[in-house]
């Protein structure tokens, strides 16, 4: 009879725990049950909410419901107790002012472990303002707008489905990422907006872009020094700077970017199509290599497909000294569509240190406009040619 009892207390036990595990494993935070209203600033409610999600047991939520909420800057720090997510389902709205921050972040996730930025709804940075300016590019000593949506030191993350529209900065922004995914995300910007980078990568590994389709005033997505197993497959660009690699060479003690793919995207009316670009008088001897463009189309793109060790915008470099930036491993295949200049692929790589293992193969790019036929660059590369070239390759052995 005693067992019996002992038994049943057991399983009465076990029954408790498991009933209290369920609950520790999900568990939500709506902001509004800490005082959050549509129309009204919700900077402190979003805090308190992170602050109980991120401190509870297992799986948590912080649920921002459909509405339109206005927040000022908001930093969401880690480590966290279990996996989090924030779900966006309504409009939130930065500050409109046009006041820079020393490039800052408006929401900013900081350090944090199996992360999730999920739902249907937008980022809107009210950066009309700022546009109007931002004066950046050219004053070389200017204070930086904020990013929309900052996510540093984030590993096993995902952002997926949301919005992001008029950053006053980059849209997103990864910095010291592992293994992080970013789909079914759209961004929007004005065609004149300065620096509005899509996502702009940077010191992160094992990360994917995909399913996305980004239109703003600078590039769709680019990729900073450190940036290393990084594919960028099927998203549609347009308009904006292109895909980019760089930047790389105006600072000192860049890492290296090696194992990029950019794989079966689509890009459209944009000023470049796929690039890598590097400093003349480079400030280190960095590298970049393992790099793959390949299964892309190309719709009135301007310099299609360009290295340029030469990027010196608005004479802010000693353009004669060459770059120390060494590319090699770089795969271009599979490259078809229109071209908006007469210089569809260009090649004009470091006399310093010369481009290697370049492989070209199946280009298939046309032109039809004022500046006579369609040709090709190649300065201080000799590259490998398989398949279908149109236009011919360098045909002159350059």
């Amino acid at each position: 009879m005693a067992m019996d009892h002992m038994n049943i207390a057991t399983i009465s036990l076990l029954l408790l725990l498991a009933s209290t595990a369920h609950i520790a494993q999900s568990a939500d935070f709506d902001v509004q049950s800490y005082g959050a209203k549509p129309g009204a600033d919700i900077a402190q409610a979003l805090t308190s909410a992170w602050k109980k999600a991120c401190a509870a047991g297992g799986s948590s939520k912080v649920v921002i419901p459909e509405g339109t909420y206005k927040s000022g800057p908001v930093t969401f720090e880690g480590p966290c107790k279990g996996p989090i997510e924030v779900q966006l389902d309504g409009t939130l709205q930065a500050p409109a002012d046009a006041t820079p921050h020393k490039g800052g972040g408006w929401l900013v996730f900081l350090r944090v472990e199996d992360f999730t930025l999920s739902g249907t709804g937008t980022l809107d940075g009210q950066g009309t303002n700022s546009y109007k300016a931002n004066h950046c590019g050219p004053n070389v000593n200017c204070d930086l707008y904020p990013t929309s949506l900052r996510l540093d030191f984030i590993t096993n993350g995902v952002v997926t489905g949301i919005t992001s529209k008029d950053a006053k900065s980059f849209h997103i922004n990864l910095f010291g990422c592992k293994n992080m995914t970013v789909e079914h995300v759209t961004i929007t910007a004005p065609a004149t907006s300065h620096n509005t980078d899509g996502i702009h990568i940077g010191r992160s590994s094992g990360i994917t872009v995909a399913d996305t389709t980004i239109a703003t005033g600078d590039d769709c997505v680019s990729l900073g020094d450190g940036s290393q197993d990084v594919t960028i497959q099927r998203v549609k660009c347009g308009p904006g700077h292109g895909i980019s690699i760089g930047s790389l060479g105006k600072y000192k003690d860049e890492q290296p970017v090696s194992q990029i793919k950019v794989l079966d995207c689509t890009i459209t009316g944009t000023t470049n199509g796929v690039r890598i670009k590097t400093w003349p008088a480079s400030a280190g001897a960095g590298t970049a290599s393992g790099i793959v463009f390949k299964g892309i189309i190309m719709d009135n793109v301007a310099n299609p497909v360009i290295i340029d060790q030469g990027y010196c915008p608005y004479g802010q470099c000693k353009a004669q000294i060459p770059s120390t930036i060494k590319i090699s491993d770089v795969t271009i295949q599979d490259i078809n569509g229109t071209s908006a200049t007469a210089k569809t692929i260009q090649f004009i790589c470091s006399k310093g240190v010369p481009c290697e293992d370049v492989k070209v193969s199946n280009i298939d790019l046309t032109y039809k406009g004022s500046e006579g036929t369609a040709k090709t660059v190649c300065e201080n590369v000799k590259p490998t040619v398989t398949g279908t070239q149109n236009p011919p390759l360098c045909p002159e052995g350059e």
